[in-house]
C-alpha cells in the first residue's frame, strides 16, 4: 500500500524578462509587506531547472488559501510556478506543479540529476 505524501510547505517561482522587471520587483515588494514569506535571491539569468530570471516565495502550507490567491490577481502578465515541497523535487516541479500564467519548459533533466527524491536519491 502506498503511504499518503506530506507536504511541509510551498514556492512560487516568479518568472521574469527585460521587459517584465517593473512588475516583478513590484510584486515582490507587494508579497514581502503583505505575507510572511522568505523571498529568494534575484536572478536575472536561468539558473538550475528555470530557464529564464526568477525569484523564489517560499512559504508554509497555512499561507497557501490567501498567497496563491493573491498572486493570481496581482502578477500582471508575469508567470508564477507554485509547486509543494514533497521531498521530490522532480514531481514536485512536474506532477504537482500549478502554473499563474503560461507553463514555461522547466529543466527536469538538471532535477533529475541534482534534486532531491522521497526514495533517498539525489541530493
Amino acid at each position: 500500500m502506498q503511504q499518503a505524501i506530506t507536504v511541509t510547505g510551498y514556492h512560487a517561482h516568479v518568472y521574469f524578462d527585460e521587459s517584465r522587471k517593473a512588475r516583478a520587483s513590484w510584486l515582490r515588494e507587494a508579497v514581502q509587506q503583505r505575507f510572511d514569506v522568505s523571498v529568494g535571491r534575484w536572478r536575472d539569468q536561468a539558473y538550475g531547472p528555470h530557464p529564464c530570471g526568477a525569484y523564489q516565495l517560499a512559504f508554509d502550507a497555512a499561507q497557501f488559501g490567501e498567497l496563491v490567491p493573491w498572486l493570481m490577481l496581482n502578477r500582471g502578465e508575469l508567470d508564477i510556478l507554485v509547486h509543494p515541497l514533497s521531498g521530490d523535487d522532480v514531481e514536485d516541479h512536474s506532477d504537482f506543479a500549478m502554473w499563474l500564467g503560461q507553463p514555461l519548459d522547466l529543466d527536469i533533466a538538471y532535477l533529475r540529476e541534482r534534486g532531491q527524491r522521497r526514495d533517498g536519491g539525489g541530493n
